[in-house]
């Protein structure tokens, strides 16, 4: 059976308001044991069995191109971070002035 509790001969001291405290410092295996399975049985009652009967594996090549465009997503809103603050205005250059900026250019060469 269990043994009488033993008294304690030294004072263990709480580290929030170093008052004496006389509890028993080790828990009895029993009481152990009882709050592993009322943890078990909260944690069953908090899982959804139609959810987890839902759930879906990837294989090795569709968790390669989820990780992909994951990828592609965050480089996506980081450039449009890096672009938003800019005052400059991008536009597209056309092919006559380029041409013709390249032509000056070789003649002074």
């Amino acid at each position: 059976m269990s043994s009488p509790p033993q008294t304690r001969t030294s004072v263990r001291y709480s580290t929030y308001s170093m008052a004496p405290s006389f509890a028993a410092t080790v828990k009895t295996t029993d009481s152990a044991t009882a709050e592993i399975q009322d943890i078990e049985k909260g944690l069953d009652r908090m899982e959804n069995k139609a959810l987890s009967q839902q759930r879906v594996v990837l294989s090795e090549e569709k968790s390669a191109n989820m990780s992909k465009l994951a990828l592609g997503a965050k480089l996506e809103r980081a450039l449009d971070r890096r672009m938003h603050g800019q005052d400059a205005v991008m536009r597209k250059r056309t092919s006559s002035t380029v041409s013709a900026k390249n032509l000056s250019e070789k003649e002074k060469a």
